[in-house]
């Protein structure tokens, strides 16, 4: 819980509190339960030396918690309780994670792959990296590598042709995501399952139903979501609400894969989300599991481990005290949106959504609605975002492709029941003078994006893990993996 707090406390300007419901189905028992585990939650929350930062939990009737949550079915509560969690928009924090690297002097390749180890005897002195964008090999030479690699970290090991210390298993987790209509409720829900539990999360005009811990072994870089995957969290979900959700209500569904440490369990939800470093042969070392709240628990732990067979002194980690870029100045920013929104034509919502979205790095969005007024408009088929936000993508953001604007720098291709496609063309030609694409290129990407789009369909009508991985394979990545 402290690494939670302080990985919040360093995210504050993509981090929000957002209330979540425990339905309570026993009477006496459970609530004291219960209840004792969110108040010890609330308690570590307070002794990180962070302070509070979110509202501290409530005991709520039935009849409260029906006010609140009113979209739920009577009978499937006696009562309930109210807690408080962070809530972050994974994509914006990875993108600015990376450009905050950078900024302390990180060199980032996109859509590189280790395909080999320099060796100098039994020692790592560096990498071989294969360009998947432009073809060829070049070589990073190093006097420590850190192979993070997540559900790769066993293949990548596989390269040093030493037997690892460990053994990462991937577990699958798929979302839904609906219409915020869909579910008549102010605040999240967190259910039991026969399993783990099932999050109902907010996410603007959206919902976000998960998720599942299956194991996968198959394309890592492609986890599929089935149809048996989507029923059962439908299933569960449907269990409590008076109007049960139907897949024609699902706009989109997206999977991801967590790297878990084995154990002597089968099944992944019982494995450990906790993290390790190890330092296998000299000039390498390995960190592998963890999970997103204590990733910066994980870099410490890993350069800790890289620094000390350095020669010469390094000062102490201070990640804790580093902002990420878009940090600085934020608060700043939102007291004088009104004044921004003035100043660029811009309403005032879409100024929030700009500063939600990218923080103090916003000015440099509105840089370019200022070159060009047209790009402070919405996008036709995804009005929700500018289109400003496109080009920023392509100049600003390492966007290279039309699938890493509509699917890894905006999330148009879950909050859309058309999946992204029809605004495809439009994303793809404001991309175009800023990439150098002519025609034809914006007419390949179009074609692969939708030929994507179709086969993430089709794996979602297949019965089970095989098939549905089988169907997602049908669209080749337009930059092969």
């Amino acid at each position: 819980r402290n690494a939670d707090c302080c990985w919040s406390g360093s995210l504050r300007t993509w981090s929000s509190p957002v209330p979540f419901l425990y339905p309570l189905k026993h009477r006496g028992w459970e609530r004291v339960y219960a209840g004792a585990g969110v108040a010890l939650y609330d308690a570590m929350s307070v002794s990180s030396g962070h302070g509070r930062g979110l509202p501290v939990h409530r005991h709520l009737s039935r009849t409260r918690a029906l006010r609140v949550a009113p979209g739920l079915r009577k009978d499937a509560l006696v009562g309930a309780l109210q807690y408080y969690d962070a809530q972050v928009d994974d994509a914006r924090f990875v993108t600015s994670l990376v450009r905050t690297a950078a900024r302390y002097g990180a060199h980032v390749a996109n859509r590189a792959r280790v395909v080999g180890f320099l060796r100098e005897g039994a020692r790592v002195v560096g990498a071989r990296v294969h360009d998947l964008e432009q073809g060829g090999e070049f070589e990073v030479r190093a006097r420590q590598v850190v192979n993070a690699s997540g559900v790769w970290t066993d293949e990548t090991q596989a390269l040093i042709g030493e037997r690892g210390q460990f053994h990462v298993r991937a577990s699958k987790g798929i979302h839904l995501v609906v219409p915020r209509d869909r579910i008549h409720s102010s605040t999240g829900l967190i259910l039991r399952t026969e399993k783990s539990v099932l999050f109902v999360i907010p996410w603007g005009r959206h919902w976000i139903i998960g998720t599942t811990d299956t194991g996968w072994d198959l394309d890592k870089a492609h986890p599929a979501a089935s149809s048996a995957d989507i029923d059962y969290l439908l299933e569960h979900v449907n269990e409590v609400l008076a109007v049960p959700l139907t897949r024609d209500d699902v706009e989109g569904v997206y999977a991801g894969l967590r790297p878990l440490l084995a154990g002597e369990s089968d099944a992944t939800s019982k494995l450990s989300r906790e993290h390790t470093v190890a330092h296998p042969v000299p000039g390498l070392v390995v960190v592998a599991g963890g999970k997103y709240t204590t990733y910066r628990v994980m870099a410490k732990d890993a350069v800790d481990e890289a620094v000390h067979a350095l020669d010469r002194r390094v000062g102490p980690c201070v990640t804790e005290d580093v902002p990420l870029a878009g940090a600085v100045g934020y608060n700043a920013l939102w007291n004088a949106r009104a004044r921004m929104a003035k100043r660029t034509g811009l309403h005032v919502a879409r100024v929030e959504h700009l500063l939600n979205r990218y923080g103090a790095l916003t000015e440099e969005v509105l840089e370019l609605v200022a070159t060009d007024s047209s790009l402070g408009e919405p996008l036709a088929a995804a009005e929700d975002y500018l289109r400003a936000e496109v080009v920023y993508a392509a100049s600003h953001e390492g966007a290279r492709h039309l699938d890493d604007v509509l699917t890894r720098r905006t999330r148009i291709s879950i909050e859309t029941f058309d999946r992204g496609t029809r605004g495809a063309r439009e994303v793809a030609e404001l991309m175009a003078p800023v990439l150098g694409w002519g025609p034809e290129q914006i007419d390949k990407e179009v074609e692969h994006y939708e030929k994507r789009v179709e086969a993430e369909r089709e794996s979602q009508r297949q019965p089970d893990d095989l098939t549905a991985d089988a169907a997602r394979l049908g669209a080749p990545d337009i930059v092969p993996l």
